[in-house]
């Protein structure tokens, strides 16, 4: 497994992944060096977050491999349909799972999610609109939100 340590404008971001596709993101607070070289197994996914976070990209095209379970790569599939720019309720993405009760399950398998921003767990809300349940923090999520929104002049949260 390769990795790669890059700066992001909500930390430090460290990227893992082999020949058969990128396994992880995690937002680190830590202050780490970032890398001098980038492993060419991960050139592509650095490029694209860089994209993402200067505006010009709103769809990842990257070889995914995350480790989980069948239900969470389910969930984590859905989570891909989710468009740039719009929030689903944890209570919808179950309903679009087939399953209106395993709505705590699919949080669970959110909150698991190890593709952070490439996976969009962050555009998942509370069924009320408000920002819940982001393992990087909420202060990412509504970063990353308002990053996503077509009203930059104002804040969503």
């Amino acid at each position: 497994m390769e990795t790669a340590f890059i700066h992001t404008p909500l930390g430090i971001a460290k990227l893992e992944g082999d020949e058969d596709g990128l396994a992880s993101i995690t937002v680190l607070d830590d202050k780490l060096p970032v890398s001098d070289v980038i492993p060419e197994v991960l050139e592509d996914a650095v490029y694209q977050l860089g994209e993402y976070f200067d505006g010009r990209r709103q769809t990842f095209s990257l070889n995914l491999n995350p480790t989980g379970t069948e239900f969470q790569k389910r969930v984590w599939v859905a989570l891909q349909e989710i468009p740039y720019g719009k929030t689903v309720s944890y209570l919808q993405l179950s309903k679009t799972l087939g399953d209106v009760k395993a709505i705590r399950a699919v949080a669970s398998a959110n909150g698991k999610n190890p593709l952070w921003i490439v996976i969009p767990c962050h555009r998942v809300i509370g069924s009320d609109g408000s920002l819940i349940g982001y393992a990087g923090g909420l202060h990412r999520k509504k970063w990353l939100l308002n990053h996503e929104s077509p009203a930059k002049q104002q804040s969503l949260f």
